[in-house]
């Protein structure tokens, strides 16, 4: 039986106390939560004070990466701590003998669902013992488990944004310009699927197209005309430049 310590009750936090307690062999012991704002169902015991903390094999910081180096500070040197953030290296828990990082890739929302089998859990820890325990858990939650250290992590991390954050904001770009003319996203749904399907099977460079892949000119210069924000003609123009740039690199 593996004992957990949740510190942190925000998106993640929320997704990964619901899986801990569907998994045999662990023991969800509490919830640290500031506000004490948690899901009632858990019937988990809930602490809004880390010096209130119970005895746990492992200690889990789900929270903002600019709370991680505080948390590890107000905890015992000889707790087992890691995090779970994507961008902040291992050392931000130097205090702890015994550290590591347990970083699910995915976008966690509320009240939306997700199939933790099918998320990359990045693994990283100081020592053998530590990796040790972090493999037995994410191996219980995740059919795709790898090793990864602090610097390939944030790499890995700028891969996510760009195709995750950075494509969502054009979905809600392109859901405002297609409102203000009085038509719905919902006529793209199958395209953004057939996309991101496209992208996975075949890769993403092999299923470019659009007016900037095949140098139509005249329709971008239509499109341009068409949109009355500054920021989006920029980055409509530096997203068409770059499409160009990388086909004709081929």
């Amino acid at each position: 039986m593996i004992k957990i310590s949740l510190l942190g009750y925000g998106n993640l936090g929320q997704h990964l106390a619901r899986k801990l307690q569907e998994l045999e062999g662990i023991q969800l012991v509490e919830i640290y939560s500031p506000s004490q704002k948690t899901d009632k169902s858990l019937n988990v015991p809930v602490i809004n004070d880390l010096k209130n903390l119970s005895d746990a094999d492992l200690y889990i910081a789900a929270v903002s990466d600019d709370a991680i180096a505080e948390i590890s500070q107000k905890l015992p040197k000889d707790y087992t701590l890691v995090h779970t953030s994507g961008t902040v290296a291992l050392d931000v828990l130097e205090r702890q003998s015994k550290r590591g990082v347990f970083y699910p890739l995915q976008s966690f929302s509320k009240g939306h669902s997700v199939a933790f089998d099918q998320i990359p859990i990045c693994l990283e820890a100081n020592n053998a013992e530590t990796m040790e325990l972090l493999e037995r858990l994410a191996a219980k939650i995740s059919q795709k488990v790898v090793h990864i250290n602090s610097q390939d992590r944030l790499n890995l991390h700028l891969g996510a944004v760009l195709v995750n954050n950075f494509a969502n904001h054009l979905y809600t770009l392109s859901n405002h310009h297609l409102k203000q003319k009085g038509l719905s996203l919902d006529l793209l749904h199958p395209l953004i699927l057939e996309t991101a399907k496209k992208a996975v099977v075949i890769g993403p460079e092999w299923s470019q197209t659009g007016p900037a892949k095949r140098g139509d000119l005249k329709t971008i210069e239509r499109h341009l005309g068409l949109i009355e924000d500054e920021q989006l003609k920029e980055m409509y123009n530096l997203l068409s430049d770059s499409i160009r740039a990388h086909t004709k690199s081929k």
